[in-house]
């Protein structure tokens, strides 16, 4: 009895311990939603009419982040402050014309508040939001007319994203697949005069080809040039509160809404739509300046390639510990090193993986290989492959102790068995023991891809950066380019929270950017876990 006692009260802590990891978790997962995810939803727009002590009005149009009703008043000059006042926290956007975008206002009376239907929000490319009343729309100086004005905005704002987008794929594909076609071309030629083989019949085929070339670049570039200016020729008259009218170009607006106006369907429909775009868009595309699919793609591609990498390292690792090496001193000491691995700060990676693999390893590459690129570096800077290859060897411990924990768990008798059958120990090990094995290696997969997708410090030194004009893969031969630059969504959390100009604004995206990296490490791991729970069981009758 007493022996079931004091089980009751392991079981009792037990169960008490995963009821407060779940409850933190939620907890934190809706803390990330509420902060993040609220940014999305339109909000509505207040216009503000503060009273004057010595007369007059001062209003101010924008978002109510924040009111309090009984906030100590500011000191004055000599450091007295007088009572209580009205705290106002407003987002009033224009930040390029009426800078700063988010005002604290002081009011001993309360602000007389309305929202006018008609209040426009702009979400620009650059220069965050901006909010007045809407005028019209100009084509080459001329105004256009409409009987629904809001309806010709969207239409031309649709006309004009299509030509954008248009010209981004001439830049980004055509282009580009041109200039990668010209470097090997070059390329021929140096290595063809280097041996002594570019003849006259040589040289004038490649000027042929050369010319070739250059006019089809030429005719993309004035297609390129005649989409920029048919994409800037509408303008949008935006008024703001003080009566001023400025003119926008619809290149620089993404999207256009009237929050007070709209209903709680029309409200569903922007923040799904909102919520797509923040996941799709890409701030170097011109999209968005928030825009996370590049550092969403660069993220799940570097966890990747680490997987690749660090699998059959650790595998093979734990093999020979576990089935080949013998109990000895080396073995000890290979052990004792491995755990000690698992505890060395990440940073140290990265300074190791920088002097290791980016200067020593990637400027070897680029002597041997791409010497005609230098002095600019090829491999021999931060990128992908590297970035890839420092988190590998990062999670490299954990690999190879969860599977050495699989293999110590597989009865003997197994392996005596198939042995007895006349089966060698290298097909023992791959008939029997591994496949038995596998659930503990994807074990070590799902701690391995837990902790490198929430990496920055190393990343920092050896590839992650705040923005790239191209994504690791394209359309241009060899289409994966594991040389280039990548963004990642620890990093832009960083980024957003420690380096932002603008940190209020920044501040919801921040919360929606970590939520995405959580969602993101929860389905890689849910994968895994999913993978695994299917080849346990699967191999759960051979154990018993």
């Amino acid at each position: 009895m007493k022996a079931m006692r004091q089980n009751d009260r392991w079981r009792w802590l037990t169960a008490g311990a995963v009821a407060v990891c779940l409850l933190a978790f939620t907890l934190l997962i809706g803390l990330l939603a509420w902060q993040g995810v609220r940014a999305f939803w339109p909000q509505r727009v207040d216009l503000y009419t503060f009273s004057q002590p010595e007369g007059g009005e001062t209003r101010l149009l924008g978002e109510t982040l924040e009111h309090q009703r009984r906030f100590p008043a500011p000191a004055d000059e000599q450091g007295n402050s007088d009572g209580q006042v009205h705290r106002y926290l407003i987002k009033t956007g224009n930040r390029d014309w009426d800078a700063p975008d988010f005002r604290v206002v002081y009011s001993r009376a309360a602000a007389k508040i309305s929202q006018p239907p008609d209040v426009m929000v702009l979400q620009r490319r650059s220069h965050g939001q901006a909010y007045g009343w809407f005028v019209g729309l100009r084509e080459d100086n001329e105004e256009l007319t409409a009987q629904d004005p809001d309806a010709l905005l969207h239409q031309r704002l649709g006309q004009v994203q299509m030509l954008v987008r248009q010209a981004n794929a001439i830049r980004r594909v055509d282009m580009a697949r041109l200039n990668s076609q010209r470097e090997e071309l070059d390329e021929q030629a140096a290595t063809n005069r280097a041996a002594g083989r570019f003849d006259l019949q040589a040289e004038s085929e490649y000027q042929a080809n050369q010319a070739a070339l250059q006019r089809r670049f030429n005719q993309l570039s004035e297609t390129l040039a005649s989409l920029q200016q048919q994409s800037q020729r509408d303008l949008l008259i935006l008024r703001d509160v003080q009566g001023n009218e400025h003119a926008i170009p619809l290149t620089e607006i993404v999207d256009s809404w009237k929050p007070n106006a709209m209903t709680l369907t029309g409200k569903t429909r922007h923040f799904l739509h909102q919520l797509w775009r923040f996941v799709s868009d890409s701030p170097a595309g011109g999209e968005s300046e928030s825009g996370a699919f590049p550092a969403i793609f660069g993220t799940v591609l570097m966890v990747l390639l680490m997987s690749v990498v660090v699998m059959p390292l650790g595998v093979i690792a734990a093999i020979w510990l576990h089935e080949y090496a013998g109990r000895n001193a080396l073995t000890r000491l290979v052990r004792i090193a491995v755990v000690n691995l698992a505890g060395v700060p990440s940073i140290v990676y990265g300074v190791f993986g920088l002097g290791f693999f980016v200067w020593l390893a990637g400027g070897t590459i680029d002597q041997l290989f791409f010497a005609s690129a230098l002095p600019n570096p090829t491999f021999g800077t931060p990128g992908l492959l590297w970035a890839s290859l420092t988190l590998a060897l990062l999670t490299l411990p954990v690999v190879i102790v969860a599977t050495e924990e699989g293999l110590s768990r597989i009865p003997n008798s197994l392996r005596q068995g198939s042995l007895a059958l006349g089966a060698t120990q290298a097909e023992t090990l791959w008939n029997v023991v591994l496949p038995m094995a596998v659930p503990a290696m994807l074990t070590g997969l799902i701690l391995a891809v837990a902790r490198a997708a929430g990496e920055t410090a190393p990343l920092m030194l050896v590839g992650a950066v705040k923005m790239v004009p191209e994504l690791p893969v394209d359309a241009v031969f060899p289409y994966l380019h594991l040389d280039r630059k990548f963004m990642h969504l620890g990093f832009q959390i960083y980024d957003l929270a420690f380096q932002s100009p603008n940190i209020e604004a920044d501040r919801p995206l921040v919360f929606a950017t970590a939520l995405l990296l959580v969602l993101i490490i929860l389905s890689l791991n849910l994968l895994a876990m999913g993978l695994r729970h299917r080849l346990r069981e699967r191999y759960r009758l051979m154990t018993q």
